[in-house]
């Protein structure tokens, strides 16, 4: 992404807000950018799916699935969803990881779903109703 993209695409975030359509955060520490946690949101369905990145210098603190649990879980209480879904590639073992500490459990593998720069990539699928219960211990 060209620092022109970044800037759009940060810039659309109020507009998704206010058109009810999406949802993100940044993750700071102090004002130091540790990564991201957004949703694209369908109110009619009561559902979202979820997204999320770390800085690399952040990786590995727990930073990804404590922020992703408390964003979710202020998305079921605030916004009146029932479920929330994420995608990862099925080579990428720390979003795995991730998605199951914040109380995401997986639900199979889509084959072939999204081209990266390397080819195409099989996708897991997690997902989170509202009222599930999630072990305290796990974020």
């Amino acid at each position: 992404m060209t620092d022109a993209e970044a800037l759009a695409w940060v810039r659309s975030w109020p507009r998704r807000w206010a058109a009810e359509t999406g949802a993100g955060w940044a993750v700071d520490d102090h004002g130091v950018l540790l990564g991201r946690v957004g949703f694209r949101v369908d109110l009619a369905e009561g559902s979202a799916e979820a997204g999320y990145w770390v800085v690399p210098a952040a990786r590995g603190r727990g930073v990804a699935p404590c922020a992703l649990r408390a964003v979710t879980e202020w998305m079921f209480a605030n916004v009146g969803l029932h479920r929330i879904e994420l995608s990862h590639s099925s080579a990428n073992e720390a979003s795995c990881r991730v998605a199951m500490k914040a109380g995401y459990l997986y639900e199979g593998t889509r084959r072939a779903q999204i081209r990266h720069a390397d080819g195409w990539h099989d996708m897991h699928l997690h997902a989170r109703l509202e009222g599930d219960l999630v072990p305290t211990d796990q974020a």
